[in-house]
């Protein structure tokens, strides 16, 4: 039987782990390589980590950084950020990565998605989609890129389906809105995704308390249930402790 995924998010900036609210008020959060053990210890689900300046500043992965968390992980692991071709996707594969996230890349070049799933096979292929309402009333979302900075003239659900045409494996839809505010996930979009899919998919942005967890998978049946703050912070004045726990 297929269940739930729950998978903290971590923000590398530099050397360095960051939390955003809406993908901005960086603070910093810890060391990348201590928050993997902690994880090792807590025996999660996945991990995923996001360089969130690598796009935006032109540059790519840092690959010896990544080579020292895979060392020390023993958790599947997912990164995002700078990646631009699908040879870089397969050098990080290599590292000991499972999955390999392309957000704006694959918004500029749709063709990349087919490309990394020829070369590194589909179930490593991850799009995020970064997603943000238009108005308080009109319940359309926007897709933009490059830390909220650039917005795109396509809809939310149509690409998340050509990606998953094109051989992406996974979904991720992440809110810009409720990124850091830990006050519920966005569950009208996100079901309208599940939907309008059948690839797996993991909903990201929002999630403050275990309930939040358990009602994004009450409702939408087996996804995975993307979290920063919830695992890093503690309280209402927000004291870095990294923790974890399944609904």
């Amino acid at each position: 039987m297929l269940r739930s995924r729950v998978a903290p998010y971590l923000l590398l900036r530099g050397k360095g782990l960051v939390k955003t609210q809406k993908f901005g008020n960086a603070k910093y959060v810890g060391d990348p390589i201590n928050a993997v053990k902690i994880f090792n210890e807590k025996e999660v689900d996945e991990l995923t980590l996001l360089d969130i300046d690598a796009t935006a500043s032109g540059r790519g992965p840092d690959l010896t950084l990544l080579k020292d968390i895979a060392a020390e992980s023993r958790m599947p692991l997912c990164y995002g950020g700078g990646v631009q071709d699908a040879e870089m996707a397969a050098r990080i594969i290599a590292l000991g990565y499972e999955k390999v996230s392309v957000s704006h890349a694959a918004l500029e070049r749709p063709a990349l998605v087919r490309e990394m799933a020829d070369r590194i096979g589909r179930q490593s292929v991850v799009v995020t989609i970064d997603v943000k309402k238009e108005g308080l009333l009109s319940g359309k979302h926007k897709v933009y890129s490059r830390n909220a900075k650039q917005a795109h003239k396509v809809d939310p659900i149509d690409f998340a389906m050509k990606c998953t045409e094109l051989g992406a494996g996974e979904i991720v839809l992440n809110s810009i809105d409720r990124d850091g505010m830990m006050q519920g996930y966005g569950l009208d979009l996100a079901r309208k995704l599940r939907g309008s899919i059948t690839t797996p998919m993991t909903v990201v942005g929002g999630a403050g308390s275990i309930d939040d967890l358990r009602a994004l998978t009450n409702e939408l049946g087996p996804v995975g249930a993307g979290a920063g703050s919830l695992f890093v912070f503690k309280g209402k004045y927000r004291a870095v402790l990294i923790s974890y726990a399944r609904p």
